[in-house]
């Protein structure tokens, strides 16, 4: 969601080379930013499909938390459903960054 609490979407976009896979999670950023927003304020992931486990199978992966450091605001929320509310600071610490923000 951005400032203006515009909800833009995204889901998984799997290829059979998987480094070309791209996360819900950036697909939904690249939307907004595609779409003309720059104040991303609030991230929700679901996980409709996850195998049972260990919450770390719902969390963002790195790539994922690299493009949220670097395009969502620093106060943005991140909810992901059954694990909870994170910010930045806490899903990707001393996040690369190539300039000042």
């Amino acid at each position: 969601m951005d400032a203006d609490k515009v909800v833009y979407g995204g889901c998984n976009i799997e290829s059979a080379s998987y480094g070309l896979t791209v996360c819900a999670e950036r697909v939904a950023i690249f939307n907004a930013i595609a779409s003309g927003s720059r104040k991303l304020i609030r991230l929700a992931v679901t996980c409709v499909d996850a195998p049972p486990g260990p919450v770390s199978f719902r969390m963002p992966c790195g790539a994922c938390r690299q493009v949220m450091a670097e395009l969502l605001q620093p106060s943005a929320e991140i909810m992901v459903e059954g694990v909870g509310v994170f910010t930045l600071d806490e899903l990707l610490p001393n996040a690369f960054r190539l300039g000042a923000r």
